[in-house]
């Protein structure tokens, strides 16, 4: 939702999640994690000209891009990327597990199929082969094994794999949630305070003019009158009470991992599942 609003403005282009290029210092790793020391030379070199070339072809907007991993990644992005500055934006983590679920169920559609091919075309040749074993892997899971989830959405922790065999699929969203929240928070506290904008999902769409408007002040950008009015127009407010569908039984096996963080982020733990 955010990255569509920041294409509303004249001076950025958005990138949708250029996987490929962040993944080059380590394509064939099993899990997200990358930190400073995985930025060498090389690596800032390679990832720099690939968003410059995309800069180049754009007008030379500012870039704004918001691939999911780099949540676990700050520390890796920030060295590549010292000018930059970065918006962190929480969601309550029982209406991320509705969503999230939705998608690990979802059916790869044309969308999916579009994302691949530019990815593909953003992957060094010398590195095809890393996500040709991987996307191998998951036709076999899908074609042979049969398995209800043959991949993993979404971020990538050090014992998903091992968790996928005796956990839930809710189980494995709400520790990857949670996993996401503490690491992030441990690098974020690592970094100039001033680079980082904090925001809640629920207090933006809650107020989407006001808080866009706080967003663009941090990248040092401006909010046009007929921008105001088209994200009234396209924020949507009444989806927060969607995990309500869940069973309470997945809620409350749940709970256990998300209850800290949720804490933490000044979220309601739901005391009738714990």
């Amino acid at each position: 939702m955010i990255q569509r609003l920041f294409n509303l403005h004249q001076e950025v282009v958005t990138w949708f999640e250029p996987r490929p290029v962040w993944n080059y210092a380590a394509p064939n790793k099993k899990w997200d994690r990358l930190d400073e020391n995985d930025a060498s030379p090389r690596v800032i070199r390679y990832i720099r000209k690939q968003f410059l070339k995309y800069q180049n072809k754009n007008n030379g907007l500012r870039i704004m891009e918001k691939t999911p991993n780099n949540v676990v990644r700050v520390p890796y992005v920030h060295k590549i990327f010292t000018e930059s500055k970065f918006l962190y934006i929480v969601r309550e983590p029982l209406a991320q597990l509705s969503s999230s679920e939705i998608k690990y169920k979802r059916v790869v559609d044309w969308e999916d199929r579009r994302h691949a091919w530019m990815r593909i075309k953003q992957t060094p040749k010398t590195q095809l082969h890393y996500y040709a074993i991987r996307f191998i892997r998951q036709l076999f899971r899908a074609k042979i094994l049969k398995a209800e989830h043959p991949r993993i959405f979404g971020v990538r922790y050090k014992e998903i794999y091992q968790d996928q065999k005796k956990m839930t699929t809710q189980e494995i969203i709400a520790k990857q949630w949670s996993y996401c929240s503490k690491q992030s928070e441990d690098d974020f506290s690592r970094i100039n305070e001033n680079k980082i904008l904090r925001m809640r999902y629920e207090d933006f769409v809650a107020d989407p003019v006001i808080n866009f408007e706080r967003i663009l002040h941090h990248f040092d950008l401006t909010l046009s009158t007929e921008m105001a009015k088209e994200i009234s127009n396209r924020v949507d407010s009444g989806r927060q009470q969607k995990w309500r569908r869940l069973d309470p039984d997945i809620i409350k096996l749940c709970i256990p991992f998300l209850k800290e963080e949720m804490q933490r982020h000044g979220y309601a733990v739901p005391d009738k599942y714990y």
